[in-house]
């Protein structure tokens, strides 16, 4: 014996509209978060002590640029440190965790 139909048929044309709805929603708040993720700064002179050293700022922002995937050569660059020291740096983020390591407040 065959199954029976339903005699009303599902529409889902409302639900993928509230799912549209809901996405767009979130995209936008997605946005607002996003904008609010502080920025760095390599050229920042808060990121170096008097002495030449990193200071604890410009530590995070080495790291934050190798979270973003940049070489330990353009670390060293943009930082205006030596080749050893973003390497250095660069180890211990790795140490650390990588890009999976708890940040630290910039500023």
């Amino acid at each position: 014996m065959p199954a029976k139909l339903p005699t009303h048929a599902f529409d889902p044309k409302p639900v993928l509209d509230l799912i549209a709805s809901i996405e767009g929603d979130l995209q936008r708040l997605k946005g607002l978060v996003e904008q609010q993720v502080e920025k760095f700064d390599p050229a920042n002179p808060h990121n170096k002590a008097p002495d030449g050293k990193l200071t604890e700022e410009g530590v995070e922002c080495c790291y934050r640029m190798f979270d973003e995937g940049k070489s330990r050569y353009s670390v060293a660059q943009q930082m205006k440190i030596s080749f050893a020291a973003a390497t250095h740096r660069f180890n211990t983020w790795r140490k650390m965790g990588g890009a999976k390591r708890k940040r630290t407040l910039l500023g």
